[in-house]
């Protein structure tokens, strides 16, 4: 898909990556309503940037969830491209993994992408594009990250079966399978330590290789 002037929007535009992925993509189109945690910080970027619109979302409130999608597609008369650039990270023996935690990594990871996803595909434009970064961690899972792992594996099948059903749409569906970086997700786990990481890969060339996957139609984008 062309992103020059295309109607884009990104959730977790607040956090390291999805801030740097909006002003990679800002320099294409101004077309964007961003969403955060935080509404206050949302609206920072979109002022900052000169984006059309910021919401404040948590994706575990899927009525709400639906709700902004709803706002976003009628502030940009539709949407070609949704980028999902949340995520949350716990740490511990499998064992010892405590049930509310692995409840919350699935919220955020899996559950409430979907939700999210689901709610966009009506307003999404034919030969559109939905990225979701789920991290080389989907499918290379290293022990004390059992649950965190899986959530991110369970978005990325999920993913894989959506490519196949939008197929006639012409809708790529983009799976980010990108590498640690040192963006600070980890020193925001909801609990436990990492584990001994490889040195985080260098941000702006991870975001160029989505930025590339998205006007590409990939299935997969992988560095490094």
């Amino acid at each position: 898909m062309d992103l020059d002037g295309a109607r884009i929007l990104v959730v977790g535009a607040t956090g390291v990556l999805g801030r740097r992925l909006c002003e990679r993509l800002a320099a294409r189109t101004r077309e964007i309503v961003v969403t955060g945690r935080s509404a206050a910080a949302a609206e920072d970027v979109r002022r900052e940037l000169g984006l059309r619109a910021a919401h404040a979302l948590d994706l575990v409130d899927h009525d709400a969830v639906a709700e902004v999608v709803r706002r976003a597609a009628e502030e940009l008369g539709g949407l070609d491209a949704v980028v999902i650039a949340t995520g949350a990270a716990a740490f511990g023996p499998a064992a010892e993994e405590d049930g509310a935690v692995v409840e919350e990594l699935f919220e955020v990871n899996a559950l409430g992408p979907m939700a999210l996803v689901r709610a966009a595909l009506p307003h999404l434009s034919d030969g559109g594009a939905v990225a979701v970064l789920t991290g080389v961690v989907a499918e290379l899972p290293l022990a004390g990250m059992a649950a965190y792992a899986a959530s991110k594996a369970a978005m990325a099948s999920w993913l894989g079966s959506l490519r196949r059903e939008l197929r006639r749409r012409r809708i790529a569906v983009v799976d980010a399978r990108l590498p640690h970086m040192d963006t600070g997700l980890v020193d925001r786990a909801l609990a436990g330590l990492p584990p001994r990481l490889p040195p985080g890969h260098d941000v702006d060339d991870a975001l160029a290789a989505l930025e590339r996957g998205l006007e590409r139609g990939v299935h997969e984008v992988r560095v490094g």
